[in-house]
Parts: C-alpha cells; structure tokens; sequence
C-alpha cells in the first residue's frame, strides 16, 4: 500500500503529493567531504583565508625568473606543510562525522511492508512508511502517532535530545487511528496527511488528517519527533511524515555561531598593519634601485646590461618591488596561525585532562568543547550565570514547616545537636533517604493534632505526583517538579501516604489506615495564579477543598478569622526566607453540597466554552478559592552546590562581576544571592524600581543614583532602546546584579547589552535548555552537565559538573592560556621581524638588487625547523606562577582583563625590538668583517662567510631571547630549545657540504662556507659581540623593572621560590551571618499548567506493569523582567 502525504507551502498555497518511492530518503549526511571531493572542497574552503591566498600569490610571483630571487620552495614548503596540518585536521574531524552518521543511519527499525513488519535500516525508511516503535527504542523519523499498546492511544517519550529534557512527555493518537494496533489493521490504513512544510519549530506542527471522508486536526501533541526515546511504552505504530534532512532534528542542526577572541581580531589587524609595512619597505627599497639604477648602474650598461625585459630603471623598480616583496615576505609568518591552533590544542587538552575539575560522583570530566576560546578565558570581566541547577543543585528537601502558628525543622545554628529522626519504627512506608531533624513534629503526629494530620493530608491530596509501586511498600513517586516530589515525601514519612490515583480518587495511607478519596476537580497551576487546588470527597461525605500556593496570593484568599495564625506564620515565612528557602502556604475550606453542585455547575460551563475558556476558568476558581482557613506553611531548601560561595568570593576578587539571571521571582533570588555570598550584610539598603512604564522606571532609574550602597529592582522596561545606556552604566557600577523573572529571550538580551556597551567579555554558564540563548549570545558559553538534560551542554564551548569548577578554568587554564598566548606571539613577531629586516638593510649595501643575505635554505627552514618547535613548547608549557597560587591570588587574573600582555603597545615594542636586533645583527658583522682576515691573510669580506655569520648570530640570539622569555622550564623546552639549535648547525653543515653540491651543484651554492667561516675565532667573537648587544639592554631592562616597578606576579613567584607554601587560605569558607529585614521566599511551585486536567481526564492513568511516566516540564509564564543590584 502506498502511502500519500501532502505538504502545502505556506507560500505556494498549493499541493504536492509525493509517494514514498520518490520522497525524501532518511539517510542524513553531517560530513562536509567523501573520497572525491574531499581534496578540491578542501583546498577551495583554504583559500579563502586571506593568509593563504596571499601566500599562493606570492608562490606565483616566485615562478617568474625575472622578479625571484628565491626558489620557488622557499614559500611552497611552508604554505604546503600549513595546508596539509590544516587538511589532516578536518580529513580526521569529518572521519568522525562519517562513522556517526554510519553509526545512525545503519540502525534498524520495523517497517510495516506488505502487511508484515520487516526490519529495515534507518536510511531506508521512506515518507508513508509505518514504523513500528518498542520500549526505549529510538524514533527513526517525525511520526504522525497511529495507535499505541497504551489506553486511549497515549504513549510517552523522553526529549532530551530536542530540548534538553529529561522528564518524559505524553503524546496521543488521533481518536479515529488509536484502534488501529494490528498490522492487519494497519495495512489497510490509507489516509491523507496534508501538513506544513520542514521547518525546525520544535513546538508545533499543523496538519491535517483526510480518511473515510473525513478529516481531523493535527497538532504538535500527535507527534514523535526524531531524537525523542520512547518511553514506558511497550509499542507504538507511527506514519512518516519527514524524514531525513526534513526533520525537525535535523532543520534545527545549523551552524553554531563562528566565535573569534579579542586576540584573533587584533591578530587579523596587525596583519594588516605588516602586510602595508611590508609594501611601504618594498616601495623604499623599489625608489632606491630606480635611482641607484639611474645614477650607478646605466655605468655598467657596457658590460653588465639589463635583462631581455628590462629596458629602463622604471622598469627595473617596477619588478625590484616584486621583488622585495617576496624576499620580505617572512614579515607575514605563514606558520603563525597554525602554531596558533596548535597551542590552542593543547591548551584544549589540559582542560580535559584536569583532575581537579573530575567529578567522581557523577564521572564526569570538564571538556573543551572549541579550541578557538582558550585565551579569552584568560580576559572575562562578566559572568552571567542561572540559578537552578548551575548555582543550585535543583534538589529540594522539605527543610522546615509551621502549622497553626508553630514552626518545626532544624534551625542553621543547632543542626549539630539535634539527630536525625528514624521513621521506620513508626511508618513502615517512610522513605528512607528522607532527613528531618524536629523529633517535635513527629511527636505532634504521633498525638493525633488535627491541625497537624490535615497539614499533611493536604500535602498528600493537592498535587499531580504519579506513584508506582514496584513491589510491597515500594513507592516511586513521578513528580513533574522537585518541589512537588519533596513535599508528597515529606507527608509520605509523617504518615500520610499517597498510594495511587485514577481519574476520579486517589488512594492513601493515613496513619496506617487505608482511606480512598473522590477527586471531585482540580484547580489547575498557573503562573498566573501561583496556586493549586483540589476538591476531594472523603469516606464520610464531607467535601473540602485544599489549597496550596504563593503566600502573596493565598493570605489574601482567607477568612478574616485567621488574622492571628497569618501575622504568626507570615513571621516564620519571613525567617524561612532570611534562611533562603522556598515556601508555600497551605489552606482549605469546607464545602456543603448546595455549594458544590453550584459551583461544580458554572465550571462545567466554563470548561466547554468555545470561547475565553481560560479566562473563564480562571473566573470559576477564583470564585471558590475564597475564605479558605490557614493551615501553615512549607520552607524547602533549593541546596546549592558544593564551594559556589567560595567561587563566587575568588572570582569577585579577581574583579569579575557576576549577574544572576533567573525565571524565579525576586525574594527566591535574593535569597540565593545572600547563601552565595553574592550579597552581604553590608549592602543594608533596599531600594525597588517598581515602575510599570517606561517614563516611571527612567524617573526611578535616574533616582538610584542618590543612594549609596543600595539594593535596585528593574522592570522589563529597562531593556528598551531608549534606556539600555541609563540601565548598563547604573547595573555596571554595581557590585553585584540579580535579574529575576527572565525569559531565555531576556537572558540573551542582557549578554548583548553589555557586549554592546561595555566591550567586555562576557561567558554565560547555565545547564538548561532554557539558557541555551544565553550561552550563545555571550563571548564563551559553559555548559553545566546536571539535572536538567544536555542541551546547554551541546551548546557550549566548555563543560564540566559542578559550577565551582568555573574558577580553575578562568583563574588557572584561562590566565595560563592568555599568558601563553601573549608571550608566543611577542616573541614570533620579534624574531620574524630580526630575521626579516636584516634584507631591508642589506639592500642599501646590494645596490637594491634583491639579493638575499641568507642561503635560500636556510629562509625555508628558519620558521619551519629552527625556531618553530621552542616557541611552540613556550606557548603550550609556559606559565609564571603554580596554578595554586593562580587561585591564592585572585589579583593576578586583572591583566588578562585590562589586555595588558599583548596590545597594539607590546606589539609595536616586539617590532622594535625585533629592528634592533636587525640592525645589531647586519651592521655589527658588516663592520667586523669588513677588514677582517683569516690566520692566511685572505680577507673574510666575502658574501657567504657574512651570510653564514650573521645567520649563525640570528639563531643564537633568537635562542637565548626565548630562553630569557620561558618561565617555566619542561623536558620539550630544553629539547626543543637546546635540539633546535643543534639542528641549526647539523643542517647547515649537511647542506654546505661536498657531497650535496656533487649531486646538486645547481641548488648548493655555499659550499664549504659553513666549515670555513666557523673555524675562524674573528667570526665567533664577531657572534658573540652581537648577541651580547642585543640581550644585554634585555637584561637590564628586565631588572631594572623587577625591581623598581614589579608585577604581582613577579612578587608572588619570588615569593613562590623563597618561601614554602603555606597553604591558600584567602577566602574565608563559613557561612555568611545572618541578614535581617522581611523578605519572602520563591514558592515552591514549578510545574506545567494542564496537567490537572490530564489527570481527571484519564488519559494519563496506566494499565500497563511498565514504569508511570514523569512530568516534569517547567514552564513559566515570564512577563516582566526584574533585576536586583547592589551597589
């Protein structure tokens, strides 16, 4: 049966039918290359680097005789071997992009073909194929759901892959579809989807089903996307409806926005910069052969006349710029952006390879996930971090409670008197990993007080946890939220255990007693409403509503008789909050019958209207949520990982500025930021924008600036075009930065405010899918690899398990990676600017005849061999402190951040250091041989011993510069350092030598030179004399500011040497004090709206022995954003 989908393009406004014989294949391809195109694809993306494409010109300049006066080896050798590392890096990166989509493709499916189901791989499956799904199976292509081994067609799925969930999701079948569960049934199925196009909206899809002449809406509910797991679910059938490249996975894979550093982009300018120095030197030098040519050389015009071309001195110049073009060349290192990557690789590697950024308990090692972002790790000023899960552990433990005006749990202080309390004895349901410390409140259960049994009941009754019970006595509770599963535990060990449900009751255990409960309605969560409410009937007949929700709107719901238990209990909400918990506050209200079926009247109105239903709705709750009497209230502590204050504390003296960015409400966030000592006791005053306009929040924003050490609070209209100056300049001279109530869109914009305005860089770190815009709007993104799934993960450039390790990585890896990276590219501009400016010089003395001072080989294997591999061991190796005392002294990370190691100033110091050294280097042999003579009276004046010596003083000068420049010494520094000199000299005297020039006397020029010239002591005097002139201002210079004006790192690395390490002790590691003033706590209530009527629907209760499925989605409505400062 061949099976037709329909897709209409919104555009088009027409219809294209395709079968599956022509449809889109599910094959996907995420490699770039294959066998035959791999070398012409990869050579074209090369050549359109600039550097490349420069050098290719220069090759051909070179293959033309009248303008070189090198071999054309002298530039292919180093463009070829760049190329070839570049290629072999990508060949391998797409090798592995193969072997994953091998790996996927090749997977295999059930395809129901000719009435039977028949193992097909993945790339073989076709739009209109029905596949058949089992457990835990992965879903090969974007189904349309047909039936399920489920009641009323529902079947669960995991999207962790999509959007970084791990919760499970329900999905359902059309109605008119779900029956068809047999294959039979199945093959006879020929329906017509008419759908949207490929897009990559993972949230919605609109389509329409057409059969039996009839048609039925499609919605984002009735499908399995590719990526998703299914889950507790023994099978399902789905129809094709995109595959391959069409799918949403897929549409959503694009390019992850290209991210450069501060040094590259200075880099790319100084380039720039060379390449006009290097023509301004060619046009110099081109002016002085015209004249020289004009005054000088038409003198010889007899006997030594041009060539055939040249006709002219014009002329003459003409091609004596080209010339020096090619010669000066070297100005423009080839290999300086390949021994760029290769450091950044190994800076990569030491990331990963750190032990102290392992996490043991969940086996997770940091990763650096680009290699291109090593350095600016070295130069964040602003970090931009979420809460939950990236500051908090996103695990919540019921930590306190009052009821009826009396508080119970542990106080922060006692802890260490007070024991843990056994609840097997007393409940043989208790969950045994629970933790409570108030024996008082067991004690309270244990005597019966009522209002202490209905605290608990409402905590076992008003919620949408699923329970399953794997065997006898074995609970596991599905909770869509945190929150809600700490809370059905908390009343689990009191004694008040929630068995089961179905749609119309749930079933507990009260005090050992089995009681089943008619689940009447349930008042749905909102955002909103910020409460939750059921309606149950108990055994007796009586009815009562229970209520839990956000103190702010439920004290206002109370019958005034409570006025003295609320005044009590908004005192212990005010010390829950001061000790950074979330609360909720607990109520309920007795309902007659004559109520009920009246209200239960208008809510069945209000649940069918067409029309403003939610609106409605909305109405019929408010309307029975009303004079409900307290019960207390619950304080659930959110813990925060392990060493975030003493992170927080280092980075903060390492003047890096941390803004939170949060989805809570404004009390949870300033209660983190006091636990995280973000906030402190000194920063007393509050001061609160509470502006719902834009001309209010400017008023108010302005207003700030007469408080000192204040507390500030901003609306969302604080992100507007008009106000984003007012509100970077105040937030930026605050200490610290609290945003609460953000939306990821809000997130993202705060990052590219202050990249706009401040130039800093900004990292963003965060594990949710929800942060996601943020870490790819900030300049580094870090992804946390905890509870909330991977998507920030796969989005990040840096991951690792724990948030404390954020300061290893930018005090340590990052200032080591700036470091190393500055110091390698002073020292590469300096000795290519002293190996290339000795021909500058010679040409005044060469009659600007574009003669090389060098042997050509020793042009070609300078940057290649003898000085590539020092540097390099210096870039990767290098450092001037332990990591340590990276993290001892904070101070020491502020010169990455004030780009002090390596600017436009260093740059222009290197370069002139670099001509000095040329000038050292030509003038001092040209003067010392110039009348000098061997032992025999035969002069030393001759071009190859000048060659030979002045090469010889260029290595070694180089040599022991890099050996002044290295910090840290290793065993590849000595070798490299020490091997790359004796390479030097074997690969000179090899090329200098008899034997080569009998077999090439074309290509070896200097025969002997290299023998003779270093036997003479004038030669190794003249060497030594240079390079004493070129270190000797070095070292005095250097000591001269060691000692009047020394670095902090200088002073901690002879402190370092001098002294035995006495242990890092600089950030205190206990508790902040306690703060006063009234604040509330963020409700603990963080689940997806909707699932109340799931629940009382049915569509959600299991007959099957597989595992209840979770709902832990968490969506919030997030109207306005609020920020919190202190100054």
């Amino acid at each position: 049966m061949t099976h037709l989908v329909c897709c209409v393009s919104a555009e088009e406004e027409r219809r294209v039918y395709f079968s599956f014989l022509i449809l889109q294949s599910n094959c996907i391809m995420t490699s770039k290359y294959n066998i035959i195109t791999f070398l012409p694809v990869n050579l074209f993306e090369q050549f359109q680097e600039v550097a490349n494409t420069y050098f290719l010109f220069l090759l051909i300049l070179q293959l033309i005789p009248q303008i070189s006066s090198l071999s054309w080896f002298t530039t292919i050798v180093p463009l070829a071997l760049v190329l070839s590392i570049t290629a072999v890096k990508d060949a391998t990166d797409d090798y592995f992009r193969h072997k994953s989509d091998n790996q996927v493709n090749n997977r295999q499916s059930q395809v129901l073909i000719r009435g039977s189901l028949q193992n097909e791989k993945w790339m073989n499956v076709r739009v209109g194929d029905i596949i058949k799904l089992e457990n835990n199976q992965f879903v090969a292509a974007d189904l349309l759901l047909l039936s399920s081994t489920e009641p009323h067609g529902l079947c669960y799925i995991e999207t962790a892959e999509l959007d970084g969930e791990t919760n499970m999701k329900v999905r359902q079948s059309v109605s008119v579809t779900s029956e068809l569960g047999d294959p039979n049934n199945l093959a006879s199925f020929d329906g017509e989807v008419v759908c949207e196009p490929p897009n990559n909206k993972l949230d919605r899809f609109s389509g329409t089903l057409y059969w039996r002449e009839k048609k039925y809406s499609l919605t984002n509910q009735n499908m399995l996307l590719r990526g998703c797991v299914l889950r507790n679910t023994e099978a399902c059938y789905g129809l094709v409806i995109f595959a391959g490249p069409d799918t949403k996975l897929m549409q959503n894979s694009g390019r992850t926005k290209f991210k450069r550093t501060s040094i590259d982009r200075l880099m790319n300018t100084l380039v720039l910069w060379i390449f006009g120095f290097l023509v301004c030197m060619g046009m110099i030098l081109a002016v002085g052969n015209a004249g020289w040519e004009k005054e000088v050389g038409s003198l010889f015009q007899s006997y030594l006349a041009w060539d055939t071309p040249v006709n002219n001195f014009l002329f003459s110049a003409f091609l004596s710029f080209w010339s020096y073009v090619i010669i000066l060349n070297t100005v423009v290192p080839i290999s300086l952006y390949v021994s760029v990557e290769v450091i950044r690789l190994g800076h990569s590697y030491f990331i990963n390879w750190d032990q102290q950024m392992f996490c043991s308990q969940c086996n997770t090692a940091a990763e650096a996930r680009t290699t291109t972002l090593n350095e600016e790790l070295g130069q964040v000023e602003y970090i931009f971090s979420d809460k939950t899960g990236t500051l908090t552990q996103n695990i919540m433990t019921f930590n306190k409670c009052s009821i009826n005006g009396q508080s119970y749990g542990k106080d922060t202080h006692t802890t260490y008197h007070m024991h843990r309390l056994d609840f097997t004895p007393f409940n043989p349901l208790a969950d045994p990993d629970f933790c409570f410390y108030d024996d008082k409140l067991l004690e309270s259960v244990k005597v019966g007080d009522s209002c202490t049994h209905e605290f608990f009941r409402l905590l076992s009754l008003c919620h949408t946890v699923m329970s399953e019970e794997k065997s006898e006595g074995e609970l596991v509770y599905k909770a869509q939220s945190p929150d809600e599963g700490a809370l059905v535990t908390a009343a689990r060990n009191f004694g008040f255990v929630f068995r089961s449900r179905t749609p119309g009751t749930i079933t507990t255990t009260e005090m050992g007693r089995t009681v089943t409960y008619s689940l009447l309605a349930i008042l749905d969560f909102n955002n909103i409403r910020k409460r939750m409410s059921v309606i149950v009937r108990n055994p007796e007949g009586r009815i009562r509503l229970y209520c839990k929700g956000a103190d702010t709107v439920l004290l206002e719901r109370l019958h005034p008789c409570n006025q003295e238990v609320m005044s009590i209990t908004s005192d212990h909400l005010n010390e829950y909050a001061t000790d950074g918990l979330r609360t909720l506050a607990l109520a309920y209200r007795d309902l007659s019958e004559d109520e009920w079926e009246a209200w239960s009247e208008s809510h069945r109105f209000a649940d069918k209207a067409t029309d403003c239903r939610e609106d409605r709705l909305a109405a019929a709750y408010e309307e029975i949520e009303q004079n409900m009497m307290l019960l207390g209230a619950t304080a659930i502590e959110d813990k925060l990982q392990e060493g975030v204050p003493e992170t927080i504390a280092v980075l903060s003296l390492a003047n890096i500025k941390i803004w939170v960015l949060t989805g809570d409400k404004q009390e949870t966030a300033v209660n983190i930021g006091y636990s995280c000592k973000m906030l402190t006791d000194d920063m007393t005053e509050v001061f609160i924008i509470s502006g719902h306009t834009v001309q209010s929040v400017r008023q108010e924003l302005r207003s700030v600036w007469l408080c000192a050490h204040c507390t500030r609070l901003y609306t969302a209209h604080a992100l507007e075009a008009d106000m984003e100056a007012e509100f970077v300049s105040t937030a930026c001279a605050c200490k610290a930065v609290i945003c609460c109530r953000v939306t990821p869109l809000q997130k993202a914009q705060v990052v590219e405010l202050i990249k706009k305005h401040k130039k800093a860089v900004t990292l963003a770190i965060g594990d949710g899918a929800n942060d996601i815009s943020m870490i790819k709007s900030a300049h580094i993104g870090v992804g946390i690899s905890g509870q909330e799934g991977i998507q920030a993960v796969l989005a990040s450039d840096y991951s690792f398990s724990q948030f404390r390790f954020l300061q290893r990585l930018l005090l340590v890896h990052g200032r080591w990676s700036y470091l190393r990276m500055c110091r390698f590219l002073c020292y590469f501009f300096y000795k290519n600017f002293a190996f290339t400016m000795v021909h500058f010089w010679f040409g005044f003395f060469c009659g600007f005849s574009a003669q090389t001072v060098y042997d050509q080989y020793f042009i070609t294997l300078f940057n290649i061999v003898y000085t590539s591999l020092p540097v390099l061991a210096m870039g990767i190796f290098d450092q001037d402190v332990p990591d340590h005392r990276s993290l001892e002294y904070p101070k020491l990370y502020e010169p990455g951040q004030l780009n002090l190691l390596f600017n436009k100033r260093e740059f222009f110091i290197c370069i002139a250091q670099g001509i000095y050294t040329s000038v050292v280097l030509f003038f001092v042999p040209y003067a010392v041989l110039s009348n000098a003579t061997q032992s025999n009276g035969v002069p030393l004046a001759d071009y190859q011993t000048f060659a030979v010596t002045t090469a010889t003083a260029l290595v070694i000068v180089v040599s022991v510069q890099i050996v002044l420049d290295t910090g840290f010494w290793t065993v590849f520094n000595h070798v490299f350092v020490w091997g790359s000199l004796g390479s030097y000299f074997i690969i000179m005297f090899a090329l200098h030598s008899q034997t080569l020039f009998r077999i090439f006397p074309n290509q070896f020029h200097f025969v002997g030179s290299a023998q003779s010239t270093l036997l003479q002591p004038v030669v190794w005097l003249t060497i030594a004399l240079a390079t004493a002139i070129c270190i000797v201002p070095v070292l005095a210079f250097r000591f001269l500011k060691l000692d009047l004006k020394p670095q902090l790192s200088d002073t901690v690395r002879k402190h370092t040497k001098t002294h035995a390490w006495r242990g890092t002790g600089s950030v205190s590691e206990g508790r902040l004090g306690a703060r006063g003033g009234s604040r509330r706590s963020g409700y603990a209530f963080a689940h997806q709206e909707g699932f109340g009527e799931l629940i009382t629907s049915g569509k959600n209760m299991r007959l099957s022995s597989l595992a209840l499925a979770s709902f832990a989605s968490r969506h919030s409505s997030k109207g306005k954003i609020k920020m919190f400062f202190k100054k």
